[in-house]
Formats: C-alpha cells, sequence, structure tokens
C-alpha cells in the first residue's frame, strides 16, 4: 500500500504564502520607485516663456501694492484722442486675453491699459491670502493713481472674473452731476470697502461672465476647488498642462479651439509663481458675488453711464438663451451686441474681430 503522503497541503500553504510575500515586496517596490518620482513631478517647473508670452512681459511693467508686484501694460496709441480704455481680464487667465485686440484698441484709443490682477499672470501670487473682488478693485484704483489718471474718465472693458471688478468699481464710482443737496451720509456709504478714493468711469462694456448668480454655472472643478477644503490643496498640486487645457477647452467653442500653443501660454501664464497652487483661494470670488449680489447687480441697474455687453452665446457658463434674457429684463437701459452663434465664453479670442467692432461701435455710439 502506498503511503500517505501528510506534507502537500502544507506545500500548497507554502506556496500561497510565498506569493503573497512576493506580491507585497512587489507593491513595497512599486510604492517605493513612485515617491521621487510624485516628488519630481510636483516640482516640474514652470513651462518656459513662448516668445510672444516674454514680449508681453518685456512691454509692461510692475508697480507695487502694498510690497506685492502688479504687472501691467500701458500703451499710447491715437493721436488726437484723449480717451482711456481699461482692460479687465478674467479667471482663470491673464491680461494676455487682450492680445488679439490690443493693436485695434490702439487704432482708437490714446491710452490702452491692462493689469494682470493679483494672483494671476505677472503679478504676485501670495499665499496663502484672502483673494477678494474688493481688493482687486482697490488694486485697479491703485494702478491708476500710479500712472497719474485718477481724475481722468476712463473706459471700462471687462469680461468674466473681470466684469464683478467692474462692477465693484462702478460701486465706488461717483455719480456723474450729482446734485450738491445729496447728503454726505450717502455718498460715504458708497465707500464701505474704498479707502482709496474712487475712478471716473466714462462707459463700461461687459462680455461673458457671471454678472447674475443666479444664471451662473461655474464648471465642476471650480465648485470642487473653491467648496474643496483640504481636497483643494491635493488637486491643485496634482493638476497638469493636459487637465487644465481640457477643462478650460470646455468653454470654448468647436470651432474657436486655442491653438496648442496658445494653451501653452494660458498654462505658464498660470504656473508662473506657482499660480495653480492659489486657485482655490480665489475662486471664492463665486460665493463673494452670492454675498454682494445686491451691491454688484445694484451697481449695474442703477448707474447712468453708457453700459454695453459684448455675448458669445454658446458659453456653458452663463449659457444662452437664459443669461441673456435675464440681462435685458434686469439692465433694459444697456445695448447689447451677440457674436456668432459658434463663440462661446471667451469672445475676444475665439471673435477678436466681431468682438472688436463690436466694442467700438459702442464707444463710438455716445
Amino acid at each position: 500500500m502506498r503511503p500517505t503522503s501528510t506534507l502537500r497541503p502544507q506545500t500548497f500553504a507554502g506556496s500561497a504564502t510565498l506569493g503573497m510575500c512576493r506580491m507585497k515586496e512587489w507593491w513595497v517596490q512599486v510604492g517605493l520607485l513612485g515617491v521621487p518620482l510624485l516628488a519630481v513631478y510636483l516640482h516640474i517647473p514652470p513651462p518656459q516663456l513662448s516668445p510672444a508670452l516674454r514680449s508681453w512681459k518685456s512691454s509692461g511693467s510692475f508697480f507695487t501694492y502694498k510690497d506685492l508686484n502688479i504687472f501691467y501694460r500701458d500703451s499710447s496709441g491715437a493721436v488726437g484722442s484723449s480717451d482711456i480704455v481699461v482692460l479687465l481680464h478674467g479667471f482663470p487667465t491673464s491680461s494676455y486675453d487682450w492680445s488679439k485686440i490690443w493693436e485695434g484698441l490702439t487704432q482708437r484709443f490714446h491710452r490702452v491699459i491692462a493689469l494682470d490682477f493679483l494672483g494671476f499672470g505677472f503679478s504676485d501670487k501670495p499665499r496663502p491670502h484672502g483673494y477678494s473682488i474688493f481688493e482687486q478693485a482697490t488694486i485697479v484704483e491703485g494702478l491708476l493713481r500710479h500712472l497719474r489718471l485718477q481724475h481722468q474718465r476712463i473706459n471700462l472693458l471687462s469680461h468674466d472674473y473681470g466684469d464683478t471688478v467692474a462692477q465693484e468699481l462702478l460701486h465706488r464710482s461717483p455719480p456723474p452731476l450729482l446734485p450738491f443737496v445729496v447728503s454726505i451720509k450717502m455718498i460715504l456709504s458708497r465707500y464701505e470697502h474704498n479707502k482709496t478714493g474712487s475712478i471716473l468711469i466714462n462707459s463700461l462694456c461687459l462680455s461673458n461672465g457671471g454678472i447674475f448668480p443666479e444664471t451662473h454655472y461655474p464648471r465642476f472643478i471650480q465648485k470642487l476647488l473653491k467648496d474643496g477644503g483640504l481636497l483643494s490643496p491635493i488637486i491643485l498640486r496634482l493638476m497638469n498642462f493636459f487637465f487644465f487645457s481640457g477643462e478650460l477647452g470646455a468653454v470654448f467653442g468647436p470651432y474657436t479651439q486655442p491653438s496648442q500653443a496658445e494653451y501653452w501660454d494660458m498654462w505658464a501664464a498660470v504656473r508662473n509663481n506657482d499660480g495653480n497652487l492659489v486657485m482655490d483661494s480665489i475662486l471664492q470670488y463665486i460665493n463673494q458675488r452670492k454675498k454682494h449680489r445686491e451691491r454688484w447687480v445694484g451697481a449695474l441697474m442703477s448707474t447712468s453711464v453708457p453700459l454695453h455687453l459684448i455675448y458669445g452665446p454658446l458659453d456653458p457658463v452663463n449659457p444662452h438663451p437664459e443669461f441673456l434674457q435675464f440681462y435685458k429684463k434686469v439692465l433694459p437701459m444697456s445695448t447689447v451686441s451677440v457674436l456668432d452663434d459658434h463663440i462661446s465664453h471667451y469672445p475676444q479670442l475665439e471673435d477678436p474681430t466681431g468682438f472688436l467692432n463690436a466694442y467700438l461701435n459702442f464707444i463710438n455710439s455716445f
């Protein structure tokens, strides 16, 4: 009779244990390899500036706001004109958004001025920092004082985030021909958040922005970052060019997408001074819009300065027809230019000729 082996089950058990140990060793090795790779990924330097972006930066200057450097461009333009236009860019980009219409504006205006808001583009990006629309408006006022234009009438042209800054500036701006009988108390109430004076606004042209919180639909990633708590810094650390360009491309029209080089320029401006790490703080502007809706929408409703909107109707953030119908209902005194059906959230980049013509027609109408 063949003897019965009692070793086979133990052999199988031993093999399984050995296999599990090898699996654990393999995962440990992957983990050990992944740590330096992740460290390298998190310390990838920002992309080098393209020649076009370097030229934009070298053509600009910096001024100081509370020991922080703010980038701006100031071009002298049309001879014989005294008109000044100040351009206010959107999130998450920079003053470079206006590059495609810059030359056209200099042919109409005596001065064309744009800045990178604090936390954007080539300006400083402090962290931690409580970014706010109020502070950005004060920075615009500071720039105009720096340029000694605080007593000049200014035409504001804004987009997206810049629309809200323009609304705050409009709230602070003294109404034209203010009657002497208006009480000092009313005047002082206009300066609740403004300790530095206000600018004289000659006209305001808005474009594709969350002017009304009730018709504004932020992207999912924006909502996640602004309310994500401890998760937000992790997401921002892991953000890369491909994720950024995919999210930004979703708010451009299908036929008006930026080129790869243009996406890289936008990403380079964001990554400059580690700007990707302050996005969650800046995105608090969405909550600020809700909190201060009465103040900022009220400024538009009560203004007597010429008011215009240039609108790309394919915008998923401020969708047509909901946004436009609400705009016309709330602001019936405003004129409106609706661009072609395929133009989306960045009309000055997607249709620079149409955008410029619409703006110049507005400026020449009063």
